[in-house]
């Protein structure tokens, strides 16, 4: 009967403090990587997040690469690893990106690329406004204020990057059309407001005629402004107008810039969270749906500008109301299910009182049962004058046992706490040294190969005899980092120690500590060290 009881009590609390603890499976995992982390970027992110509220079981999990192809290739490899069931993903640019994608597809996950192209057919669907039509309208437009005559100057974006070939060639062709407009410079950007502020403000030609600029988005529109304002050769009278594409609402979006007459035009490229989530959502579900979708971008000029802020900022507030409501809604949820889990924690506990004070009882009444049955079998076993008393000079019996049975007794030589102590203290230094040492030798192989810019973990990893895994999980378990954050500190603190010691150029520098890119190291440095590799220099 008691057997029964706890055979039937124990697996029922099992199953109680599993429900308390356990969490729902999402149904699809689906990761994101975005090249950049901008506000429009941020706004499709937010778009996304809030579609999930009405798509069930889906979980979103986000990169950024800030504009890094490196960056990007290793966080798409990352969200694979993880266990995506669909990857979402804005190459950075054209070349670089292809491959890291081409291997997601190919490993049987969908692949969605949206706003910018690959040079690869190997993704499940792409959606994307049409950036060279942008260009175009942007080159027709500029045509049709300035009546065909005068100087423009093109601002593009990240160099490689389809949304700048693309709207660059629009906005050449259109050019083409007007012979009386001469185009006084095109300057490379990289989507940033610094670039295009950078760009214009060292550009070495002569920049005094300029009656338009066109940059390839809205930012890069507001630095080529603020430069030209701080050109001498640019008289301050003059009236250069500026367009630029991107188009978003809200405090500093481009159509508020167009309405207070700080920006020409602009042209809203679409975000589409929601939309570019449903399609990801039908994809999984094995409904119908487009390999190719192009979604709908329109000018913004001063005469509509009004019409559309008021638009956006009324879609803005109403899904700022839902996000409310359903954080709310959330706040509800996490109410109930935490009084759920006290309440079946705190039957659990009683549950455990119950068996705890079974198990106790059966153990004290089954010691005192098996004490009678050893007595009554002793008794049982002795001869009738065994059991008679002793007479009175008989040796008095005391607590001690007597020299026999101290020999029949075995003697049992347990370890004392105190000495196992000792054993584990002197099993510490032993496994400290061990790490010390693995650590001393990784860091001798990365010093030795830190100019390889294309030093990898495997190539580690093979110089230390170990697997690609090994050295990862290894490095991690002792310091905390991964080899790859390990080998950019290193590079960082020798280009440090050579801004300091030695006269070579920032590039050079960035070159010999393995960065590919001085752009990079520059970024790399400043997120490390919190200044410029310039100013660590002056």
């Amino acid at each position: 009967m008691m057997k029964k009881l706890l055979n039937n009590i124990i697996p029922f609390l099992a199953l109680l403090i599993c429900a308390s603890c356990s969490q729902e499976k999402p149904r699809y995992v689906i990761g994101i990587s975005q090249c950049s982390a901008d506000i429009w970027r941020e706004k499709q992110n937010a778009e996304l997040r809030m579609d999930t509220y009405f798509q069930d079981g889906v979980e979103l999990r986000f990169a950024a690469a800030h504009d890094s192809d490196e960056r990007q290739i290793q966080q798409i490899d990352s969200l694979v690893a993880t266990g995506i069931d669909l990857l979402i993903v804005a190459p950075n640019q054209v070349q670089t990106i292809s491959p890291a994608i081409d291997r997601t597809y190919d490993s049987g996950i969908p692949v969605i690329v949206f706003e910018r192209k690959t040079n690869s057919r190997k993704y499940t669907a792409f959606m994307s406004a049409d950036n060279y039509e942008m260009g175009r309208q942007m080159g027709e437009f500029i045509a049709s204020q300035l009546g065909g005559r005068g100087v423009v100057m093109e601002v593009k974006g990240l160099k490689g990057s389809s949304p700048a070939i693309e709207r660059h060639n629009g906005f050449a062709d259109a050019m083409k059309r007007y012979p009386d407009i001469r185009l006084a410079a095109v300057l490379d950007g990289d989507w940033t407001e610094e670039s295009a502020y950078k760009k214009v403000k060292g550009y070495e030609g002569d920049l005094s005629g300029v009656d338009f600029v066109f940059a390839q988005n809205d930012r890069m529109a507001m630095g080529a402004r603020k430069a030209l304002a701080e050109r001498t050769e640019v008289s301050k009278d003059r009236l250069i107008r500026y367009c630029g594409i991107d188009g978003l609402p809200g405090e500093g979006g481009g159509i508020q810039l167009v309405r207070d007459s700080i920006l020409t035009a602009s042209y809203i490229y679409p975000t589409h969270g929601d939309q570019l989530l449903q399609l990801a959502v039908d994809i999984l579900d094995g409904k119908p749906y487009a390999k190719e979708t192009r979604l709908q971008s329109a000018l913004v000029t001063r005469e509509n500008a009004e019409v559309l802020l008021m638009q956006a900022e009324e879609m803005m507030h109403q899904s700022s109301y839902l996000d409310q409501l359903r954080q709310k809604a959330n706040t509800y949820m996490h109410q109930l299910d935490t009084q759920r889990t006290i309440t079946l924690l705190a039957l659990g506990i009683i549950v455990l009182l119950i068996v705890a004070i079974v198990l106790f009882y059966r153990y004290h009444i089954g010691m005192m049962t098996l004490r009678r049955e050893r007595v009554v079998n002793t008794l049982w076993e002795l001869k009738p004058e065994e059991v008679a008393p002793a007479p009175a000079e008989a040796t008095p019996v005391t607590d001690a046992p007597s020299q026999s049975d101290r020999a029949e007794e075995p003697e049992e030589a347990a370890p004392s706490e105190d000495s196992s102590t000792e054993q584990e203290e002197k099993a510490e230094p032993v496994l400290s040294t061990s790490a010390s040492m693995f650590i001393a030798r990784f860091k001798e192989v990365v010093e030795s190969r830190l100019e390889d810019s294309e030093l990898s973990v495997e190539d580690l990893a093979g110089v230390m005899h170990l697997s690609r895994v090994q050295l990862y999980r290894k490095v991690k378990a002792v310091t905390g980092s991964t080899p790859v954050e390990l080998l950019r500190t290193a590079r960082l603190k020798r280009g440090y120690r050579l801004l300091l010691t030695t006269d070579k150029s920032v590039s050079e520098i960035a070159y010999e500590v393995g960065f590919t890119a001085p752009s990079y190291f520059t970024k790399c440095f400043k997120e490390e060290y919190g200044q410029l590799p310039g100013d660590v220099k002056e």
